[in-house]
């Protein structure tokens, strides 16, 4: 496969996610669960290392689908990523097409199957993909592919919306063109070209049902006829792609025992997940419109789950978590299955998102809000403050983005970010929530407690002696992040010492009458974290605003299972 083709599969992608959260806004076919731009950056997320060998990505592209979109667009890739040239694309397009479609129980014009057709169709019609003009007409023939599910299906002409994974892949196909021609300077924004069809109608209500999302895959023992017909006596919007003897399958639910009963008589189900979907789908009808003084921008290495960036209209810039041949946004990566990799002595990392991946985050967020503050992960921990300086000096001459060097990382980020996005949603002045932001910075303190010194090691944030000689004596520095680095600020013998000087530090700071933000930040240690430390604090500090987060997965690679930490902003700056 050459080069450019190669390169272009990923670009596809890294333009993908920076608008994943606009997808989500905008889901409601075939349920209102808000989680289509989530479900196309996990499933999709084996082509951020695509490296030419298309058996392998399709693979893992199967093994990490989820959700009705993540699930088709799997499908359609498993034709698509065979082109081994850019003249193979006709044949690779018309074959992904094929596979999308056979792959659904109930295909309907209208979804992300309406973008495949005019993708074929249009590589039909003539050469595309050698010059800009024909990537131009394409590009055009697709945005108004998307347009017109907003008229197909009754659901999204309701909603007033088109439909979100027709627009995610209209997004990646966009970036996948632009890069086969060296044109990835220039995409207009998603905002100007569906922005009618961009936010749900406020009449709009979703059908509440007790439902359950299935994605399982199966190790056939022999050849089932029809396995989509067969399960589609079992749910709606079922999904099932083949690869060699394995089985994907996708479908929503009421039986989740009757289904499963169903597959293992095809043969051996090697994985189970099902989602009550119900408290997903009234998340649209609930959702409040937040008035923002200035919308926040942050990077998920403060420890902020997504969930929360959500609740408070964030915008998170996640790093990528790696292990093997994986690599996933750290904000949709499981806790759980990091940290039980780590104890099993698998080796894990993290990267950053490329520079273009970073770009278009920062485009996307000036595309679709006036103004926009970015609290940026402390320059000495990464490159980020510096890329986005970089960027605004030749892309923001109005001056609509301000970024701030946090000067932090972690739970201290992480306190900064929610607090200041709580202020600019109940103020009406930006500048005062600027100014908030950088007291904040200044304010703000996080002490973080690992547990083994020997993750440290690993990452090269403590020399090997070191960390043998600690664990020997039991003895874990607490470290805090500041403007120089993470530093040593003490020791503790055990979680005992650890809570003992937690406490002291608020005892320092605060009096028994105070009333500050705390964040609180647990690993694989929930339980302990929330029983026994948060009731503490609470005990001693009652009128705190108590925040219980799990640690960024950026920080708990390099720190390790069972590491705890705390973050506290005093209450003048609540």
């Amino acid at each position: 496969m050459d080069q450019d083709l190669k390169d272009a599969f990923v670009c596809g992608y890294e333009r993908l996610v920076s608008w994943a959260d606009l997808l989500d806004q905008i889901n409601v076919f075939p349920v209102a669960d808000s989680d289509t731009g989530c479900n196309l950056r996990i499933s999709l997320a084996p082509l951020r290392q695509f490296n030419g060998n298309p058996e392998n990505t399709i693979r893992s592209l199967l093994a990490s689908a989820t959700g009705n979109s993540g699930n088709i667009a799997a499908g359609f890739f498993s034709g698509f990523l065979v082109a081994n040239l850019s003249e193979d694309l006709l044949r690779s397009a018309k074959d992904g097409r094929d596979k999308a479609w056979q792959a659904i129980g109930d295909p309907k014009p209208g979804t992300i199957l309406t973008v495949f057709d005019e993708l074929a169709r249009t590589l039909a019609s003539g050469p595309v993909g050698q010059d800009k003009e024909s990537v131009s007409k394409l590009i055009d023939n697709l945005q108004q592919a998307v347009r017109s599910t907003s008229e197909l299906l009754p659901d999204l002409k309701l909603a007033g919306v088109v439909d979100a994974g027709a627009l995610g892949m209209f997004i990646y196909l966009e970036g996948f063109f632009r890069r086969l021609v060296c044109q990835t300077d220039t995409f207009r924004p998603v905002t100007e070209l569906f922005g009618d069809k961009l936010r749900i109608s406020s009449s709009y209500k979703p059908e509440l049902v007790d439902s359950y999302c299935v994605d399982s895959v199966i190790r056939l023992d022999g050849q089932s006829e029809n396995p989509v017909k067969e399960l589609s006596e079992y749910g709606e919007s079922v999904v099932a792609v083949r690869d060699g003897s394995y089985l994907k399958i996708h479908l929503h639910t009421d039986n989740p025992q009757g289904v499963r009963n169903k597959l293992e008589s095809f043969g051996d189900v090697v994985r189970w997940q099902d989602d009550n979907i119900t408290t997903r789908i009234g998340a649209i009808a609930s959702a409040r419109v937040l008035h923002q003084a200035i919308h926040v921008m942050s990077d998920a290495a403060g420890s902020v789950t997504r969930e929360t960036a959500r609740e408070l209209g964030m915008t998170l810039l996640d790093s990528y978590v790696i292990f093997g041949d994986k690599s996933v946004p750290e904000t949709l990566f499981s806790p759980s299955e990091l940290y039980a990799q780590m104890r099993r002595g698998s080796k894990v990392s993290t990267a950053q998102a490329s520079t273009f991946e970073r770009h278009q985050a920062y485009q996307s967020v000036l595309d679709r809000y006036a103004n926009v503050l970015y609290l940026c992960v402390g320059s000495v921990f990464t490159g980020n403050y510096d890329a986005v300086m970089a960027w605004k000096g030749e892309n923001d001459p109005e001056n609509r983005l301000t970024v701030i060097d946090s000067e932090a990382a972690s739970g201290r980020l992480g306190a900064i970010a929610i607090a200041t996005a709580r202020y600019s949603n109940k103020v009406i002045n930006a500048d005062e929530v600027i100014r908030f932001a950088k007291e904040a910075v200044k304010r703000c303190e996080e002490y973080v407690f690992p547990a083994r010194l020997k993750y440290l090691v690993a990452g090269g944030r403590l020399s090997k002696t070191r960390g043998v000689f600690g664990d020997l004596i039991h003895m874990k520095p607490v470290i805090s992040p500041t403007a120089q680095g993470a530093k040593r600020v003490g020791v503790a013998r055990n979680r005992d010492g650890q809570l003992e000087f937690a406490l002291e530090r608020l005892k320092r700071r605060l009096g028994h009458d105070s009333s500050p933000l705390i964040v609180l930040e647990y690993s694989d240690n929930q339980a302990w974290v929330s029983n026994t430390v948060r009731k503490e604090v609470q005990r001693r500090y009652p009128l705190a605003d108590m925040v219980l987060q799990p640690l960024s997965l950026t920080s708990g690679v390099h720190m390790g299972p069972g590491t705890w930490a705390m973050a506290f902003l005093p209450e003048c700056l609540k």
